[in-house]
């Protein structure tokens, strides 16, 4: 069953935003949700990701998108390192089994975003 939503602790809206949209902008996602608190990232009204502002955020959560060519992969692990990310995992094919081509960035509260393509290189 698929996700409906993920709701990530954030420290700084206005930095997560400019993170977020930066390095999310690869995989089609926008912000199309905000309050005083919370922002909303997804496509068209649907909001899978939401940020929230917390005094001490949580930190050390995975959260992994799903791309579909692993130049999407190589466009997010730029952007999001470019808009303040930490380099986690450069973009490159994984042992974890089939085709497994991805990169990791730590998100400016620590958490840990990676964006994997499993199509085979032929596809992509």
């Amino acid at each position: 069953m698929p996700i409906d939503h993920v709701n990530i602790p954030v420290a700084d809206l206005e930095r997560s935003r400019a993170f977020y949209t930066a390095a999310l902008r690869p995989l089609g996602y926008w912000c199309v949700f905000e309050s005083d608190s919370s922002l909303g990232f997804g496509h068209e009204t649907r909001e899978p990701i939401a940020l929230r502002l917390a005094p001490a955020p949580n930190v050390g959560s995975h959260i992994a998108f799903t791309a579909t060519a692993d130049e999407q992969v190589d466009a997010f692990h730029a952007a999001a390192v470019a808009a303040g990310g930490v380099d986690n995992g450069p973009p490159g094919e994984r042992p974890y089994g089939g085709y497994y081509y991805a990169a990791f960035v730590l998100d400016p509260d620590g958490h840990n975003i990676e964006v994997v393509n499993h199509g085979d290189r032929d596809a992509s």
